[in-house]
């Protein structure tokens, strides 16, 4: 620190005693306290502002470090296409960065690691295992040829004085490209960090073509790692936003999963390490975890017996680093200050760095054109002129004449000349060598000049069209390196997994109703059901109160305990079905009601909460189920009839604070149940969201039907494999999936398909499906068959169209359900043809299925019910 720094600030003491201002210090406490906080709040905005601009954060221009800016330029320092060892580029770059040999070695790393600037050779270490790269003095590097096309150009670039003072280095570096965003960054400063994700190098290009065209684009992470990636809340990248990646988890078979891709930031070693604390917490059931990882991610998980292998993909993706959310930052140093903008805002200030990049290039161009063409119309001139033969020039005194003589004999073609004729372009005509006189020839520096004539006329029109060149320049890079940056992650919608519903049930809920007691440690008293560390208990008691509480080893709940079980939240298909007495003498009431939410450990009642009030019957239905029940009344003369049934069918469900219908005024001796019944809420209706490849009952994505608990899902790939499942939430679908829908065995099918066993020529079959969880194909057994199309139409038609030395032939359509039979799906089927085919396509049918006309039968109407009583039903809605 100098002197002037203690200026800045009036709290501050001088240092010496020559300051205008020194005092002598009072060595007291309360002095030093004084100076020394001074001190540390100067020196400490001064450390925080020297990492925040010289260290972590990246410069909005080129997208690069100061670590990185200065590798770079040392590896473009030692250049000549072949490849230095890591150790000495370290060493080459210290000349440059005020640091040791490990933080720039860590930071070449990480950039070989990004597969963009750098060129690497031997280990670089393992981004999908965390392996560290070997010793710098056995790997090796160089710079990219995107890198030396991108980066680099000392003549537009800004220089400043290294650390030292001895050598120069770049402010930044002139990347024509929006490199930031293509790497990513990550940095922690003092007080503010940045967290910049990697996006595709093609996207990338597409949207700076977007924004020079003046059109709307949209940006979205991609990572080397690959997985699937969740963007609905990104906010553009901005503060705030955050992303949701996802390992990419395939089935082998039911008892075995696959980890094939990971998530961003994590490795192979860290995954594992999540599942198996995961494992030892009882949150999932695995039987072993084994880890082939070689070039690519191989994550074999084994399940326990009895395992659902749907129930533990979504563990996985609840319970471990499978699923991590990222929260990005998008900071960065633009005139010398940190400035928090949006991934969009990036793109448009790298596109108009690069266009300014690119028409400083232009002109320094044009400018070198332009002397080289005033040079060549020089030479031809003194050399065509022979001026060099004059006796003024040839018995000039002295220099100054010579160049007297020469600058008056080139007057007359100054408008010849793209400048002024200095004294300086006559010295360097006075160097050419006599071999080069005698060489020259007209035509050759005529056609050299209008080919530099023609060179600035190019120039001129791309500085005229520069968006349209920057355009232009934005294609080229995305033609020449594209293809080698494919993007790896996966864009799609995640359904949010309800972690108590994909739990293990690890756990054993017992009850103590003598004491009042519930818990997982109280292993001697009565067992209520398995459950989970996380999940919430559910208590009704006798008097109509009833509340939820948090799973724990023991935990007092109060006596009188009526029901209690696992509360699962937003379930609208567990019914309770409660009788209570309203107060001491009240009357007594019915009802039916779900419980969808409550707030944990508040208490709720059933009744109308007045003094003496209790439940007299309940039941707890999961599946909406009402029963038929028989009401004993006390004796009383005035009651005509004691004994009566009541049906809860009957009665609506309303909400939990209901107080529900009358269903005596009497007082009731005993209530019990008479007969079972099924349940009052139908089918489930279940929809197919194809966003997230799973189904939901609320109504998003493709409506597959009403479902009773025996129907089933049939599910067909494009591949021609297909399946049946149930319709449970926790089931997962591949995204190659060309029908969904509720299987119905009698359903037809009509198919086409390339038969490779019979030297591909196409063969028609109809037939039915079959219900199993296990995969088939109806394509036949040889992989290599192909499908060209799959009907569901009851009399499909098919046009076959010739082609090859058969396109003259006239297309034929044929009527598939007149062509060949319905038989089993193993059936090769009917072939169509034995000519060449070009296409095949499905044509509109003729024929339409005649509708089901339903007798309606006159004798199971009852006439005579008056319209009240019919219409006096209780529905269900």
């Amino acid at each position: 620190m100098s002197e002037d720094t203690f200026d800045k600030d009036t709290d501050k003491l001088p240092e010496k005693e020559g300051h205008s201002d020194y005092k002598p210090v009072d060595q007291t406490d309360e002095a030093v306290k004084h100076q020394l906080s001074g001190m540390y709040q100067n020196w400490f905005l001064d450390y925080a502002s020297y990492v925040i601009l010289e260290r972590a954060v990246p410069h909005i221009n080129d997208g690069l470090k100061p670590v990185q800016r200065r590798i770079l330029h040392s590896m473009k320092r030692l250049d000549d296409g072949r490849y230095n060892k890591v150790a000495n580029i370290v060493g080459h770059t210290m000349q440059f960065h005020p640091h040791g040999d490990a933080s720039i070695g860590d930071a070449l790393v990480q950039l070989g690691q990004k597969e963009l600037l750098i060129d690497c050779q031997g280990n670089w270490g393992n981004i999908l295992t965390g392996d560290s790269a070997a010793a710098p003095r056995y790997i090796e590097a160089r710079l990219s040829k995107f890198a030396l096309d991108v980066v680099f150009n000392p003549k537009t670039t800004e220089w400043q004085a290294s650390y030292d003072g001895r050598n120069r280095e770049p402010v930044t570096l002139p990347v024509k490209f929006p490199l930031l965003l293509a790497q990513g960054v990550e940095g922690i400063a003092v007080g503010l960090s940045s967290k910049i994700l990697p996006h595709n190098f093609n996207e990338l290009c597409d949207a700076a073509i977007a924004y020079l065209h003046g059109e709307e684009f949209k940006l979205y992470p991609d990572f080397q790692t690959g997985g699937s990636i969740d963007v609905s809340r990104y906010n553009d990248g901005e503060r705030g936003g955050v992303v949701r990646v996802r390992a990419k988890i395939s089935k082998l078979d039911n008892k075995t999963l696959c980890i094939s891709e990971i998530p961003y930031g994590k490795t192979t070693s860290s995954l594992i390490d999540s599942i198996l604390k995961a494992i030892e917490k009882g949150k999932i059931k695995i039987r072993k975890v084994d880890d082939n990882t070689a070039r690519k991610v191989e994550i074999l998980i084994h399940l326990a017996p009895g395992v659902s292998s749907d129930k533990t993909l979504d563990a996985l993706y609840a319970f471990t680093d499978c699923e991590v959310n990222i929260s990005p930052n998008c900071c960065v140093i633009d005139n010398k200050k940190p400035h928090f903008l949006t991934v969009s805002d990036v793109l448009r200030k790298s596109v108009n760095n690069t266009r300014d990049l690119l028409r400083k290039e232009l002109e320094i161009q044009k400018n070198e054109t332009l002397e080289t063409l005033h040079f060549a119309s020089l030479e031809k001139i003194f050399i065509e002129e022979r001026i060099y033969k004059d006796k003024q020039f040839e018995q000039a005194e002295n220099m100054d004449i010579a160049c007297e003589h020469i600058d008056e004999r080139l007057t007359p073609f100054y408008p010849q000349f793209v400048r002024e004729v200095t004294k300086e372009d006559i010295l360097r005509l006075m160097e050419i060598k006599m071999a080069r006189i005698l060489k020259f020839n007209k035509d050759k520096a005529d056609e050299l000049i209008a080919r530099l004539k023609a060179e600035i006329e190019e120039i001129d029109n791309h500085l005229a069209h520069l968006t349209e060149y920057t355009i232009e320049w934005y294609r080229h890079l995305k033609d020449k390196y594209g293809k080698d940056f494919p993007r790896r992650t996966e864009i799609r919608n995640f359904d949010t997994i309800v972690a108590t519903k994909v739990v293990e049930a690890n756990e054993k809920l017992y009850i103590n109703r003598e004491e009042g007691f519930i818990g997982t440690g109280l292993k001697k008293d009565e067992f209520i059901c398995n459950c989970s560390d996380i999940d919430d208990v559910i208590i009704f008691y006798k008097d109509g109160k009833y509340k939820i509480v948090r799973i724990s080893d023991k935990l007092f709940v109060g006596k009188n305990i009526l029901y209690v079980n696992i509360f699962k939240k937003n379930d609208k298909r567990t019914i309770y079905n409660v009788i209570y007495r309203d107060g001491k003498e009240g009357y007594h009431y019915i009802k039916r009601f779900n419980v969808t939410s409550m707030i944990r450990d508040r208490e709720y009642d059933v009744t109308q909460g007045n003094p003496g009030s209790k439940i007299v019957y309940f039941s707890a239905n999961p599946n909406g189920e009402a029963e038929i029940i028989k009401v004993t009344l006390r004796p009383n003369p005035r009651i005509k009839k004691l004994i009566f049934e009541r049906d809860f069918s009957e009665i609506n469900i309303k909400g939990r604070q209901s107080m529900g219908n009358l269903l005596t005024k009497f007082e009731v001796h005993k209530i019990t149940l008479k007969q079972r019944g099924g349940s009052t809420l139908g089918g489930r209706k279940v929809w197919f969201d194809h966003d997230v490849l799973r189904l939901n009952y609320d109504g998003r994505g493709q409506y597959l039907g009403e479902f009773q608990s025996s129907d089933c899902i049939l599910v067909i790939h494009k591949n021609g494999d297909f399946y049946t499942t149930d319709f449970d939430l926790n089931n997962h679908y591949d995204p190659d999936i060309q029908y969904i829908e509720k299987f119905e065995a009698e359903k037809v099918w009509t198919a086409v398909l390339y038969d490779a066993d019979q030297q591909n020529y196409p063969y028609l079959k109809r037939f039915t499906f079959e219900a199993s969880s296990k995969r088939q194909n109806y394509l036949g057994e040889n992989k290599h068959n192909q499908q060209i199309l799959l009907s569901q139409q009851v009399y499909p038609r098919i046009q076959v169209i010739f082609g090859g030395h058969d396109s003259f032939r006239e297309a034929q359509i044929i009527e598939a359900s007149d062509f060949v039979g319905v038989k089993s799906f193993k059936a090769k089927g009917k072939r169509l043809t034995t000519y060449s085919v070009d296409r095949i396509k499905e044509l509109e049918p003729t024929r339409m299925p005649e509708p089901e006309i339903l007798e309606e039968d006159n004798d199971s109407v009852d006439t005579n019910v008056p319209e009240e009583e019919e219409n006096g039903q209780m529905k269900l809605f």
